[in-house]
């Protein structure tokens, strides 16, 4: 496989970027004098600007420059970050997105007027007594201090260009402090031909002649922290400054040092102390593709991005694996070698450790998922006049990336019915004495073999009798009909169904919790609803952790064999001989609870004679359990699903299928449809009996 194009490298990390950048945006809209927040908003705004003139992306490195300039103020503390200004700063990097992700699409009118309203927002003149100083923000020294400015030491990684930093750009913000002169160190220069084109070997002596505190040089490296070594000493009085330009830094005087040979870099003149020197700017064009895409994270573990691809390459493979380990496994079983069995269980142990070490790898922290939603919130809470707090929990729930990509959609619709349908506008909320701000609750938890994750709001709940009266107009329903809350609520995934008295750009065409219940079934999952009147409704998606490996359950129906997902099974009992003479009653007593059950053979059309003791599978999705009658339970297996054809299409009760250990295929058992296929024959009852 060939290496990625690095400009799509630099795409994939100025999308992990804009994430860090938009959730400190958001985050400092709620608490704007926290100084962590706008430090890392300005070290994502940097690491793009410097990857992107690295990169070629000249529109992205310019524009950027001018939105970091335009917010240098909320950076220093001098100006609020208001509702208004986090706004347009967020519009800002949507811009800095389309430019990079679509550069064709964009309109060089609309950046500046982004940027005009940017700097409207941060030049606003204000009183003194208005300016909010965030905490641990740089303090300037008075001018009447005794301390004449301070001698600096530069020395920096030779990787630090590859992150996209340039020490003259920090150098030059150095300057922006006071009277500056700086000397470069080239005794580490090393031979033109030993030299690596994207290493730093240059060294920097700084003088610089401010009366500022150490804090604020600190503030100029804040983001290349780790990357560099700095000394700082005072400086004396008698050190005055030289009447002489401020850093006029010229690439002739510079630049031949740096690619003279060794014998002729000792030969030529070394620069006189504090005489200013040439700025090297960069005169090539060319992109530098990356040697490697491994980092470390905050606790110093090496990681190392890996195409999608690849993963999902190599869990087919494993897949594979576990099948052909199957077969070994029923032929060392058939034989009676002893030594074919120990080398099969080896193989068995192995191949067990390398599906959940690959399935490991591909599963993702679901908070990658989670942070996309503030934006939605922010921007829905602005358009519909509704404020909404949005809080998200158990982040570090682990989800594997096919899940969390299939995910993304399905929750859009249900956070921005939340707040279009469930939260209601500031003044019903006042007049039924509820709290002015509505609630937002997206958690995720692990549960067994599942991952729940919930979207609860503080509303005024589900309106069951605007629901029934809607399915009973569409013909959904008979009216007067006897049907339990939770089956009314469950009309509202059914395909064109709207309660919306009216028709906007959010809502009211009966378009989307059709789509959710569908996406959330293919999943293998399901989906629940809770509502309480007046108190909020909380909707939760059962999920499986994984689409590609599962445990099953393996059963025999007649002649064929049949896999039901094991996270769906509660128990197993045995069909009793009364439930076998009442084959005109569809339930069973299990404890003293009426389950319904369906009989597999009849559904399978399977010929031959029943087995004489046939036995009850109980499933449940949520809070619903039903019995699948089968006649012989083999025991479980460890299933590696395939996707069904689409000549497949029109088979609702079978998700997938397996290969089993003798080489032969096991149709998978969907759940969901299973659990809706008893549903349905027991209203077609009570309606018969009813009649």
């Amino acid at each position: 496989m060939s290496a990625m194009d690095p400009t799509e490298v630099f795409r994939q990390e100025a999308a992990e970027l804009f994430e860090v950048l938009e959730g400190a945006l958001l985050d400092l809209g709620q608490r704007p004098d926290d100084r962590e927040l706008v430090d890392s908003a300005f070290r994502a705004l940097h690491t793009i600007k410097g990857s992107g003139a690295m990169f070629g992306f000249d529109k992205v490195a310019s524009f950027t420059h001018e939105f970091e300039t335009a917010f240098d103020r909320v950076r220093k503390g001098e100006i609020k970050p208001t509702q208004e200004l986090i706004s347009v700063a967020l519009a800002a990097k949507d811009y800095i997105r389309a430019l990079i992700e679509d550069p064709q699409s964009t309109d060089d009118i609309i950046g500046e007027a982004i940027l005009d309203d940017l700097k409207r927002f941060v030049s606003a003149d204000q009183p003194a007594a208005a300016v909010v100083e965030i905490a641990g923000a740089p303090a300037l020294v008075p001018a009447e201090s005794k301390q004449a400015g301070w001698h600096l030491n530069l020395e920096f990684e030779s990787h630090i260009l590859r992150n996209g930093s340039n020490p003259l750009d920090l150098l030059e913000d150095l300057c922006k402090l006071g009277p500056c002169f700086v000397v470069p160190i080239t005794d580490g220069v090393p031979f033109l031909d030993e030299m690596e084109p994207e290493d730093c070997y240059l060294k920097w002596d700084v003088k610089l002649h401010a009366a500022c505190d150490k804090d604020a040089i600190d503030d100029v490296f804040m983001f290349v922290q780790d990357e560099m070594k700095l000394t700082l000493s005072p400086l004396e009085h008698t050190e005055a400054p030289a009447q002489a330009p401020l850093f006029q830094l010229l690439d002739e005087e510079l630049a031949p040092a740096a690619e003279m040979p060794a014998p002729a870099r000792e030969a030529a003149p070394a620069p006189v102390a504090d005489q200013p020197v040439a700025k090297a700017e960069p005169k090539s064009e060319s992109k530098p593709e990356p040697k490697s895409e491994g980092k470390r994270d905050d606790r110093g573990i090496a990681t190392v991005r890996v195409q999608a691809e690849r993963l999902d390459e190599l869990m087919d493979r494993v897949g594979e694996l576990v099948i052909a380990q199957a077969r070994l496994t029923q032929l060392a079983a058939s034989g009676s070698d002893l030594s074919i069995k120990m080398i099969a269980e080896e193989i068995e142990r192995l191949a067990s450790s390398l599906r959940d070490t690959t399935m490991g790898a591909r599963m993702v922290p679901i908070g990658s998922l989670f942070g996309r939603f503030r934006r939605l919130v922010h921007d829905l809470s602005r358009d519909l006049s509704k404020p909404v707090e949005f809080v998200t929990s158990g982040e570090d729930t682990e989800l594997d990336k096919t899940m969390i990509e299939c995910l993304a959609d399905p929750l859009v619709h249900l956070i921005r019915n939340a707040i279009d349908h469930g939260i209601e506008d500031t003044a019903t909320r006042t007049a039924n004495g509820k709290i002015e701000q509505g609630r937002i609750e997206l958690a995720a938890v692990h549960s067994g073999a599942q991952v729940l994750v919930t979207v609860k709001d503080n509303g005024g709940g589900l309106n069951t009798a605007r629901i029934r009266a809607k399915a009973e107009e569409q013909g959904l329903i008979a009216a007067g009909a006897v049907l339990t809350d939770h089956e009314i609520h469950q009309f509202l995934f059914h395909p064109g169904f709207s309660t919306a008295q009216t028709i906007s750009a959010l809502s009211g065409r009966g378009v989307g919790m059709d789509v959710v219940k569908r996406t959330i079934e293919n999943m293998r999952g399901t989906i629940d609803l809770s509502t309480r009147p007046g108190q909020g409704t909380t909707v939760t998606l059962r999920l499986p952790l994984t689409l590609a490996i599962i445990e099953g359950l393996l059963i025999r129906v007649g002649e064929g064999r049949y896999i039901i997902p094991l996270s769906a099974v509660e128990e197993c009992i045995e069909l009793t001989a009364e439930d076998e003479r009442s084959r005109g009653r569809n339930f069973l007593n299990v404890r003293g609870n009426l389950v319904p059950f369906l009989r597999l053979r009849e559904i399978m059309a399977a010929s031959g004679t029943p087995d004489r003791h046939q036995k009850t599978i109980i499933i449940s999705t949520g809070e619903t359990h039903v019995g699948l009658v089968a006649d012989q339970i083999i025991g479980n297996h460890q299933t590696v699903i395939k996707s069904l054809s689409k000549l497949h299409s029109d088979v609702t009760i079978f998700s997938g299928a397996t290969i089993l250990g003798d080489g032969t295929a096991a149709l998978i058992l969907d759940v969901a449809q299973l659990v809706a296929l008893a549903q349905s024959k027991v209203e077609k009852q009570h309606i018969s009996e009813a009649a």
